[in-house]
């Protein structure tokens, strides 16, 4: 497990992963927002989640994105540079960090953002001069950028069309968030962003919401640009396509505490396996091996334990850190 913070005098990172990085915060004790007297709060967000989960995995890890000159901005900084995050091209702004709360109820927890014309929506386009610097090996995005500014959804497609990092693979995570776009709005921006990607991460049921389509081979034929398509099937497994291979891993059975971030840790789990040289097969068991991490913790980026150190090492050949 990697604890201490990356060397910046290393030419490249393995992973750069760029987007809004928040905190959030949930009743204590859990349950309704309304009668809530007290809170508990965390720092979170879906590429800095992965940041920190291949940072635990070995990776040298950087995430970047825009924070408030205020408290919760620090408070961003100092946790993911203790988790060994280079943090060096984050932008701090005038603009507060956003925030968002949990609404826990009998039909499920429902998300309340407070992020509009927050630091973090202020990405855009002439961000990659800076990122271009760290020289990234792979560099994550997900779908959650298209939707918090025009300007963010232009760092995206800009980034995504014109390919403005050399030499790094462009990896996305369709991430549809129903609570800040509409199917109507999103379903063709998203498939036109994941098109253009490298790898494309994308759940079954988002897809099937989105796309209309039924089966993950549908999901395959949708997204024909990419080199390689992820599709999450839930606690059934997952499918992977790579041009003419393809490969299924059932998930792993684990009583499941909390599901956020699972998604996260597994694309972790499976970016560190493909950098590694590991086979689809593999590649799949390793992301289901940090999301169960994710799947019994109610901690956003959860500790592993020994078991899931063997798992990873024998799946690696060797002994994780």
């Amino acid at each position: 497990m990697n604890s201490g913070r990356v060397n910046r005098s290393q030419d490249t990172v393995d992973l750069l992963a760029v987007g809004e990085t928040m905190i959030v915060l949930v009743p204590d004790p859990i349950g309704p927002l309304r009668t809530a007297a007290s809170f508990s709060s965390s720092v979170t967000g879906a590429e800095s989640t992965v940041a920190r989960y291949a940072a635990r995995l070995g990776m040298t890890s950087a995430w970047c994105g825009g924070v408030g000159d205020d408290p919760f901005g620090a408070r961003v900084l100092a946790e993911l540079a203790a988790d060994g995050i280079d943090v060096s091209t984050v932008r701090v702004s005038a603009a507060s960090t956003g925030v968002f709360f949990k609404d826990p109820g009998p039909a499920g927890t429902r998300v309340r953002y407070y992020r509009k014309g927050s630091a973090g929506s202020e990405v855009n386009r002439r961000w990659w001069e800076s990122l271009g610097e760290l020289c990234p090996r792979v560099t994550h995005l997900t779908g959650i950028t298209a939707a918090l500014s025009e300007g963010a959804l232009d760092f995206l497609r800009f980034g995504l069309e014109t390919r403005p990092i050399p030499n790094t693979v462009y990896s996305f995570d369709v991430n549809y968030r129903p609570g800040l776009w509409g199917v109507s709005e999103a379903a063709p921006m998203l498939r036109e962003l994941a098109d253009n990607a490298d790898i494309v991460f994308v759940g079954l049921d988002e897809a099937r919401e989105l796309w209309r389509v039924a089966e993950p081979i549908e999901v395959r034929e949708l997204l024909d640009g990419p080199q390689i398509v992820v599709v999450r099937d839930a606690a059934n497994g997952a499918h992977v396509f790579a041009g003419r291979e393809r490969a299924f891993a059932p998930a792993l059975s684990v009583d499941v505490v909390e599901p956020v971030g699972a998604g996260d840790a597994f694309v972790a789990g499976f970016l560190w396996a493909w950098d590694s040289g590991l086979g689809l097969a593999e590649q799949l068991a390793a992301g289901h091996i940090v999301a169960a991490v994710a799947l019994r913790s109610s901690a956003d980026v959860a500790p592993f334990d020994g078991q899931t150190l063997e798992l990873l090492s024998e799946l690696a050949g060797e002994v994780v850190r």
